[in-house]
C-alpha cells in the first residue's frame, strides 16, 4: 500500500491516519488551529462529516480559541500547511463535497432500487464480498442485466452497433462511477493490466483481512465488467455488482472519511489486489506494483519555514490544483509549485518563508484534480467555482522537473522581470487611454482631436441663447413658470438676429430657415455653428493652436503605439520562454476530461476520452457514447459560461507509446479482435453472456411474430401451384394498405375534384366520360402545378390546400403524382350524379391497369405517409399555439413538443417536407420557461400539495421535454433556456429551507441536471379531428396572424 511518502522521519500508521484527517479538515474548513482540529476529531470519533459540522458551528468553539489571536497570516498558514502536509497527496481532492453527496445519494438510490426489485419479486443474485473464487464470481455476474428500471423492453434497442464503444448503465445516480471507469478503461495499458490480472491461488487463505477479500472481489468484478465492455453484444453494461461492493465499503466506518475519494479508493483497492498477487507468486522478493508504476509519481518539497530549511520527498497520485486566481493550466501549476516568499514579524525579526515543489518522477498517467469546490463558512456548505480555466491538448512539463531546477529558476526570474516591465508599461498606457483628473476619463488622443476641432470651428459672435430666449426679462419680474417657457409655439418665436457682416446665407431661403423651433426641430439655426465654437480667435492664434495640437496628437499616438508594441513583445517573450527544444522534451497528451455540471450539492458527471485508434474524441455519458470534437470539449470543460466545467484532467506521457498500444498477436504482430484479447476464462464468460442476449433477441422476435395474425396454412399438396397466387394476394394486400393514406387524401379534396368534374361537363355531354376524365385530369393537374409555385408565407401555406401541391414542391416522381390524381377521380365518395359516377368508374378501371411493375408502391406509400405527417404537424402546431394564447401552457407544450419532433423526421427528407422549426422551437421554449417558473413558485410556497404539484409539472412535462431537447442538436437559444431553468433550481441550494423540502430538492435535482438518468416518455396529445383543406388553411392564417397580436384567437 502506498500510504506513506519517502520522508526522512517515519511515523506509525495510526498517526499518519490522524494527520491525514486533520489535513482534510484544514483544507475543507480553512481552520488551522491544531488544538481545535484535534478536539473536533475526538468529539466526532474520527467521522469527517461530523467534524466539519462541529467546526462550522461557532457555538462549539471554546473562548480560548480566539480566532483573531491564534489565526496566523493566510499566506503563512498555507506555507505551514504545505510543510505539515502528509507525505502522500490523495488521488481525490478533499474539497469535493458534491462528489461526496452524489455518491451518498447514489448509494441510497441503489438501496431503494434493490428494495423495489425485491418487492416486485425480482430475484437477483448478489455477489458476496468474501466470494473471491473465479467461478463463484462469474456465477454472481450471470444475472439478467435489464431487470432494473430504465431499460427498453425491446432488446434490439440495447444491441451494440458493430464495434462502437459500450456505455455504462446509471443504476441510481452513479454517473461519477461511469465517468471514472470509462476514462480508465479507454486507456489500453490499464485495461490490459486489469484483464490479464491473475487471481491468487487459495484466496481465502492468502487474504489476511476482510479488506483484502473485498479488494480481490472488486478486482474480479472489474475484470468481468471490462471484459463485457470489450466484447459484449450489448449497447451498454450494467455495473451493479461493482457498485454493490462499493456500497458495502462506503457503509463501513473505514470509508466514512473517504466517501468523496472514489478515484483514490478505486486505485487503492487495485493496488492492494496487484500487491497480493505479487506476494503470492514470490513472497521473498518485493516486485514493482503496476498500479503504482502507472499512476504514482514523486516530487521534492523544499524551502524555508521559520528560518529553518526543509526538504522532503513526497508521493502523489492525483495532483491537486487550485482554480481561483488562474486562467490556464500552466498558471495553476506555477501557483502549486511555487509558494511565494513572505515577510513575517516574529520577535522583532524578519523571517522569510517559502516553498518550491519539483517533480522528481512523473507517472506515465498524470492526473490533475481541479479544485472547483470551496467551503463557504458563513453558509456552512460547499460552493462550486465556475471560473473559466483553459488547458492545452499537449502540455510540456520540463519546467517543473527537478533536473531542470536551475534553468527554470533563471527563466522564472526572467518572466518575473518581464511581467514587472509589462505592468509598468500597462500603467503608462492606461494613463494615455484614461486621461483626466476627474471621475470621467477619456483617451488623450480623442481629447486633443476634440480641442483641434473646436479651434477650427468658424467663430461666431452670437450668444448660444440669443435666438432662443431673445431679450431677457427685467430682474424685478422673474419667470415663475419655467415649464411653460419651454413650450413656445412657432408663432411666438422671434426672428433670429442676422449677423451684420455679409453672409452667403443671407438669402430668402436662409431667412426662411432662420425661424427655428429649438425643442421640436433637431436642425440648429443655419447661422449658428453645428458645434460649439470659440467666440473670438485670430488667424495667428488658430495657426498656433493647430500646429501645437497636431504635433501633440502625433506624439501621443506614437507613444501609445510604442507602448503597445513593447507590451506585445514582452507578452510574446513570456509565451516563448519555455518553448525552446530544451524545455519541450517531456510532452503529455490529454487523454480524458471528467466534467461536472451543476452545483456543489448536486450535479451530473460525464467523460470525454480520446480514442487513439479512431483519432477522435468520444463523449461517455452513462449509456450514451457519442462522437465529439475538441470544440465541444472546450465548451463543456473550460467553464465560465455555463454550469459545466472540468474537475479532472488525465494526461499520458506522449513518449511512451505502449500506453495506447492495443493487444497484438505474438507471432504475426497484427492487432487482435476484441474477443481474442481476453483471457480464456473471461472470453468464455463474455460468450455465455452474449448467448443469453442472443436468446433474448430470439425470444423477442418470436413473441412479435406470435402477435401478428397468422393466415390459414395451405395444404401441402397445394403448395406448388398457389405459390404465384399467394404472391399476387400479398401484392394486392400491400396496395390496399398503401392506398389507405392516399384514399384519405382523396376524401379531403373531394370538393376540389368535384369542381374539376363540373368544369368538364361540356366534354362529358359531347364526347363521353373518358374524354371528360381526360379534360378534368389535365385541368386539375395544371391548376395544382400553378398553385405549387406559390411559396409558403407566415400567413399562408399552399401545401395545406392539396396533397399534390406538397408533392410538386418536393419533386415527387411523375408516376406518384399521376396515380394520386387518378385515385382522387376514382374516389367512391364522388357519386353525386350520373356524370360523376361515370367518370369515377372510368378512373377506377384505369387505376386497375397499373400493376406492380408500373409503380413502386413502397415509394407511393412513403410519400402519402409524409403528407399525413405534415398535416399532423401543422394541426399540432396550430393547436399548441391556440392553447398557449389561451394560457394553457401544459396542453400547449405537449402539442408543440410532438410537432417539433415529428417535424424533424420530415426535414430529414428535405427542407420543404416540413415546417420551419424555429417557430415551433420558439413557443416550445416559452412554454417550458413559463411552466418552470410556475413549478418553482409552487415549490417555493412550501405547501405540501403545491410542492407535489410543482414537482409533478417538472417530472411529467418539463424534464421529458428537456431530455428530448438535449438529445438533439442544441441551438443557442435552447441551450440558454435549459441553463436558465437548471440555474433557477440550483439557486435553491443556497437558501435555508425545511429539511423535508431540502430532501425533495436533493432527490429531484439529479433528474433535472441529468435528463438521461431517468428517461420519461412524454404522453401523446389528444387526437384531433382532421380539418378539410379549406378549414385548415383558414385556421392557419388566423392563428399565424394572431400570434403577432396580444389577443388570443379561437377558430371554429
Amino acid at each position: 500500500m502506498m500510504t506513506a511518502g519517502e520522508s526522512e522521519a517515519g511515523v506509525g500508521s495510526e498517526e499518519k491516519n490522524i494527520s491525514f484527517i486533520i489535513s482534510q479538515l484544514r483544507e475543507i474548513t480553512g481552520i488551522h488551529d491544531n488544538r481545535l482540529l484535534q478536539k473536533a476529531l475526538r468529539v466526532s470519533n474520527r467521522d469527517i462529516n461530523q467534524a466539519v459540522s462541529f467546526l462550522t458551528d461557532e457555538s462549539a468553539r471554546e473562548p480560548s480559541y480566539n480566532a483573531i489571536a491564534n489565526e496566523p497570516d493566510n499566506e503563512l498558514s498555507r506555507a505551514t500547511a504545505n510543510q505539515t502536509r502528509r507525505s502522500v497527496i490523495d488521488l481525490a481532492n478533499n474539497e469535493k463535497a458534491d462528489l461526496q453527496k452524489a455518491i451518498a445519494l447514489s448509494l441510497r438510490e441503489s438501496e431503494k432500487l434493490q428494495e423495489e426489485a425485491e418487492v416486485a419479486g425480482e430475484n437477483l443474485e448478489a455477489n458476496q464480498v468474501g466470494e473471491t473464487n473465479t467461478t463463484e464470481s462469474k456465477v454472481g455476474l450471470k444475472r439478467k442485466r435489464c431487470e432494473v428500471w430504465g431499460d427498453s423492453p425491446n432488446p434490439h434497442d440495447r444491441k451494440r452497433e458493430d464495434n462502437w464503444p459500450v456505455g455504462l448503465k446509471n443504476v441510481g445516480n452513479t454517473c461519477w462511477f461511469s465517468a471514472v471507469i470509462q476514462s480508465l478503461f479507454q486507456l489500453p495499458k490499464f485495461r490490459q493490466l486489469v484483464l490479464n490480472y491473475t487471481v491468487p491461488k487459495n484466496p481465502h487463505e492468502n487474504c489476511r483481512s476482510h479488506a483484502e477479500q473485498r479488494n480481490l472481489a472488486f478486482m474480479q468484478e472489474l475484470r468481468c465488467l471490462f471484459a463485457l465492455m470489450v466484447a459484449s453484444m450489448r449497447k451498454y453494461i450494467d455495473p451493479s455488482n461493482a457498485v454493490d461492493l462499493l456500497k458495502d465499503a462506503f457503509r463501513s466506518s473505514e470509508a466514512q472519511q473517504d466517501v468523496s475519494e472514489f478515484t483514490h479508493k478505486l486505485l487503492d483497492w487495485l493496488e492492494d489486489a496487484f500487491q497480493m498477487a505479487a506476494n503470492t507468486k514470490n513472497s521473498s522478493k518485493k516486485s514493482q506494483n503496476p498500479m503504482v508504476e502507472l499512476f504514482y509519481g514523486t516530487f521534492l518539497a523544499e524551502g524555508i519555514h521559520d528560518g529553518k530549511m526543509f526538504s522532503n520527498i513526497e508521493t502523489f497520485g492525483q495532483y491537486p490544483l487550485q482554480v481561483n486566481g488562474f486562467d490556464d493550466l500552466h498558471q495553476c501549476l506555477e501557483g502549486a509549485m511555487v509558494v511565494g516568499e513572505i515577510e513575517t514579524l516574529q520577535s522583532d525579526q524578519s523571517v522569510t518563508s517559502g516553498q518550491e515543489n519539483w517533480f522528481t518522477k512523473l507517472p506515465p498517467v498524470l492526473t490533475f484534480e481541479l479544485s472547483r469546490f470551496e467551503f463557504n463558512q458563513s453558509l456552512g456548505r460547499p460552493e462550486k467555482i465556475h471560473k473559466r480555466l483553459e488547458f492545452p491538448h499537449i502540455i510540456y512539463l520540463d519546467r517543473y522537473l527537478h533536473k531542470n531546477k536551475e534553468l527554470t529558476r533563471s527563466r522564472r526570474e526572467e518572466v518575473k522581470r518581464l511581467k514587472e516591465q509589462s505592468t509598468v508599461l500597462q500603467q503608462r498606457l492606461e494613463r494615455y487611454m484614461h486621461y483626466g483628473s476627474g471621475p470621467e476619463r477619456y483617451p488623450l488622443t480623442d481629447m486633443l482631436q476634440y480641442v483641434w476641432e473646436f479651434t477650427k470651428t468658424k467663430p461666431s459672435s452670437v450668444s448660444p441663447t440669443q435666438d432662443v430666449v431673445g431679450t431677457p426679462p427685467p430682474r424685478s419680474q422673474p419667470n415663475t413658470n419655467s415649464a411653460s417657457a419651454m413650450q413656445i409655439s412657432s408663432s411666438e418665436l422671434p426672428i433670429a438676429k442676422m449677423p451684420e457682416t455679409p453672409s452667403p446665407l443671407n438669402t430668402p431661403q436662409a431667412q426662411h430657415a432662420a425661424v427655428h423651433k429649438p425643442f421640436t426641430q433637431s436642425r440648429p439655426p443655419m447661422e449658428m455653428p453645428a458645434h460649439p465654437a470659440p467666440r473670438h480667435i485670430t488667424a495667428e492664434e488658430l495657426m498656433f493652436f493647430e500646429n501645437c495640437l497636431q504635433r501633440w496628437r502625433a506624439e501621443v499616438e506614437q507613444d501609445i503605439a510604442d507602448l503597445k508594441d513593447s507590451i506585445t513583445q514582452i507578452t510574446q517573450s513570456i509565451d516563448q520562454m519555455y518553448m525552446d527544444s530544451s524545455m519541450c522534451q517531456v510532452p503529455y497528451r490529454l487523454h480524458a476530461v471528467l466534467v461536472h455540471e451543476g452545483q456543489a450539492s448536486a450535479g451530473h458527471y460525464w467523460a470525454y476520452t480520446f480514442d487513439h485508434s479512431q483519432n477522435m474524441w468520444l463523449k461517455y455519458n452513462d449509456v450514451s457514447v457519442a462522437e465529439s470534437s475538441w470544440e465541444e470539449l472546450q465548451r463543456d470543460s473550460y467553464g465560465g459560461s455555463r454550469n459545466a466545467s472540468a474537475y479532472c484532467l488525465m494526461y499520458i506521457n506522449d513518449n511512451i507509446p505502449q500506453l495506447i498500444a492495443e493487444g497484438t498477436d505474438a507471432e504475426t504482430g497484427q492487432i487482435l479482435e476484441a474477443i481474442h484479447t481476453l483471457p480464456p476464462e473471461l472470453r468464455q464468460y463474455v460468450c455465455e453472456d452474449n448467448q443469453h442476449f442472443m436468446q433474448e433477441l430470439e425470444e423477442w422476435n418470436e413473441e412479435q411474430v406470435r402477435k401478428i395474425p397468422q393466415k390459414e396454412l395451405v395444404p401441402a399438396a397445394e403448395v406448388q401451384e398457389p405459390a404465384v397466387t399467394l404472391a399476387e394476394e400479398q401484392t394486392v394486400a400491400c396496395q390496399q394498405n398503401t392506398c389507405s393514406a392516399s384514399a384519405k387524401h382523396a376524401i379531403l379534396v373531394k370538393e376540389q375534384t368535384a369542381q374539376a368534374i363540373e368544369k368538364a361537363a361540356t366534354s362529358y355531354e359531347n364526347a363521353g366520360a373518358e374524354a371528360a376524365l381526360k379534360e378534368a385530369f389535365h385541368e386539375e393537374y395544371s391548376r395544382l402545378f400553378d398553385l405549387a409555385k406559390d411559396k409558403p408565407t407566415p400567413q399562408n401555406d399552399p401545401r395545406l390546400q392539396h396533397v399534390l401541391v406538397y408533392f410538386f414542391q418536393n419533386k415527387a416522381s411523375k408516376r406518384v403524382i399521376e396515380r394520386t390524381l387518378l385515385e382522387q377521380f376514382a374516389d367512391k365518395n364522388l357519386s353525386y350524379d350520373e356524370r360523376s359516377i361515370s367518370i369515377m368508374k372510368v378512373a377506377q378501371s384505369k387505376l386497375k391497369l397499373i400493376g406492380p411493375s408500373d409503380m413502386d408502391m413502397q415509394e407511393y406509400k412513403e410519400w402519402h405517409e409524409d403528407y399525413s405527417l405534415f398535416r399532423k404537424v401543422s394541426v399540432y402546431l396550430l393547436t399548441g399555439l391556440e392553447c398557449y394564447q389561451n394560457g394553457k401552457c401544459r396542453e400547449s407544450l405537449t402539442y408543440l413538443v410532438h410537432a417539433y419532433h415529428s417535424n424533424l423526421k420530415l426535414l430529414k427528407n428535405g427542407k420543404n417536407r416540413g415546417i420551419d422549426e424555429t417557430l415551433i422551437a420558439y413557443y416550445r421554449r416559452k412554454c417550458l420557461l413559463e411552466l418552470n417558473a410556475c413549478a418553482a413558485d409552487l415549490f417555493e410556497s412550501g405547501d405540501e400539495n403545491n410542492v407535489a404539484e410543482g414537482l409533478s409539472i417538472m417530472n411529467e412535462l418539463v424534464i421529458p421535454c428537456m431530455h428530448l431537447i438535449v438529445t438533439n442538436e442544441l441551438s443557442k437559444e435552447d441551450l440558454a433556456a435549459v441553463e436558465m431553468m437548471r440555474n433557477h433550481w440550483c439557486s435553491y441550494l443556497g437558501e435555508d429551507m425545511d429539511s423535508q423540502l431540502q430532501e425533495k430538492l436533493t432527490e429531484f435535482l439529479p433528474r433535472l441536471l441529468d435528463c438521461s438518468a431517468e428517461v420519461r416518455i412524454l404522453r401523446e396529445p389528444p387526437k384531433i379531428r382532421p380539418n378539410s383543406p379549406h378549414d385548415l388553411c383558414n385556421r392557419f392564417a388566423a392563428v399565424m396572424e394572431s400570434i403577432h397580436s396580444t389577443s388570443p384567437v379561437t377558430v371554429k
